[in-house]
């Protein structure tokens, strides 16, 4: 730690920091200079101008990025994300949300950065903001956090450092996603194809559901109606009388039913009339569907196992109740899954401009291939062994993920606090391991 001193932001900058513009939405133009926001910086890397704003003119200089210039986020969850303004990024503005930080010419820009993503300066806003009744982290405040710094010729060596080894980081984590995506890839194709046979290799044969091909002569295509009843939920009314004959039940929303699981993280309750209740049990094997959401999710099912007993639904939510002797819920689930359940809610959905919705009289119409009950059991099982083996693969990627973002973490912490000499070390201990 010889020649680290102990500083404060503001002492590496050439002033206390900078808001940026206050401008309303409608004062957004449709080419002109790029007006960066906290959602542009949120993940620290920018987003593409397709996504971004713009304001025809900028009156005033120190509105003006260059490169080089820290900008840290005043609000959002958490605040203290940041970005290092590149030199393709200059000439840009900032909104008011956001406060710039310019390096003093004995700072490193790059060192800067890294010295904002540390442990100590982040965990210096969070207590702050706990602390604070007031909600914005302003600039005084991001001015006075203190941190440690060597010259700058240790602070090129310990940005170079860190540039190598976290882009080897970086790398090993986009493997990992990649592969983590050709598995749900696979997933996907698997169950199509195995539901669904001639799925892939189908080129479209016209007719009122192009997307299937020819179907073996043991899976008649059926309309869902015929298999199953449906039931709808029940609406939240204030004004309901609850004073005679009520039951306080749990009760599902649209937020619980996810594609293939129900999450159990926040379940509401809810009291109504018995004879309401009664009206808007779930049963086990119920196969759950909502309404409306994004539309790549819309009609994908989940099995209802009776988890919570006595359990309510939303009106938003429908419970498909299949005739158990010809229809296995299980399979009715997984065939929302492939190919022609994605093509037919999607083509079947009302759309507005990012969500879409269904409908009972669409649900009951949907085409299944129906097998006997025996064989859709046996694809069932056979299905469900292959994802649960994908599953266990995704989860390994995953806890490989959040060991590289705590290991790149802690790297970038350890080199800006002086705890190891970057000129003799290699951080290729980091991702011991781990291989692309």
């Amino acid at each position: 730690m010889s020649g680290w001193r102990s500083l404060r932001l503001k002492d590496l900058c050439i002033d206390t920091g900078q808001y940026g513009l206050n401008v309303s939405a409608e004062a957004y133009a449709q080419s002109g200079v790029r007006l960066l926001r906290t959602t542009d910086i949120s993940s620290g890397i920018l987003t593409s101008d397709e996504s971004g704003v713009f304001v025809d003119t900028v009156s005033e200089e120190r509105f003006i990025l260059a490169a080089g210039d820290l900008i840290l986020s005043r609000s959002g969850t958490p605040p203290g994300q940041s970005y290092l303004v590149r030199r393709a990024d200059a000439g840009m503005t900032f909104a008011g949300y956001l406060v710039r930080f310019r390096p003093r010419s004995n700072t490193d820009p790059r060192f800067l950065a890294y010295t904002a993503r540390s442990d100590p300066f982040q965990e210096t806003i969070q207590a702050e903001s706990v602390s604070s009744t007031i909600q914005n982290f302003n600039a005084e405040r991001y001015a006075n956090i203190r941190c440690k710094a060597p010259d700058i010729t240790q602070q090129r060596r310990i940005a170079d450092f860190l540039d190598g080894e976290t882009t080897r980081i970086d790398r090993l984590m986009d493997a990992r996603h990649t592969q983590s995506s050709k598995l749900e890839e696979h997933d996907y194709s698997y169950v199509s194809e195995t539901l669904v046979p001639g799925t892939l290799k189908n080129s479209g044969k016209g007719g009122m559901y192009p997307w299937l091909p020819e179907l073996p002569t043991d899976r008649p295509l059926v309309r869902l109606g015929h298999v199953c009843q449906i039931q709808n939920g029940l609406t939240v009314d204030g004004k309901r009388d609850v004073s005679g004959d009520a039951v306080t039940r749990p009760y599902l929303r649209v937020a619980n039913v996810q594609a293939g699981h129900v999450l159990f993280d926040s379940v509401a309750e809810i009291t109504v009339p018995r004879a309401i209740a009664d009206r808007s049990t779930l049963r086990p094997g119920d196969v759950l569907m909502t309404e409306g959401g994004d539309l790549d999710k819309l009609g994908r099912g989940a099995v209802w196992n009776g988890e919570l007993p006595g359990c309510l639904h939303q009106n938003h939510i429908f419970a498909l109740r299949p005739f158990r002797s010809d229809l296995d819920g299980e399979y009715l689930a997984l065939m929302t899954q492939t190919l022609h359940g994605r093509c037919y809610f999607e083509s079947t959905g009302s759309k507005t401009t990012n969500l879409a919705s269904t409908n009972s009289s669409k649900i009951l119409s949907f085409p299944i291939p129906l097998p006997t009950i025996e064989i859709q059991r046996d694809l069932t099982s056979q299905v469900q062994k292959r994802l649960q083996a994908t599953t266990a693969l995704r989860k390994l990627l995953g806890r490989q993920l959040a060991l590289l973002t705590e290991r790149r973490q802690a790297l970038i912490t350890a080199a800006v606090t002086g705890q190891f000499d970057v000129s003799t070390a290699s951080g290729r201990n980091v991702t011991e391991g781990l291989s692309a």
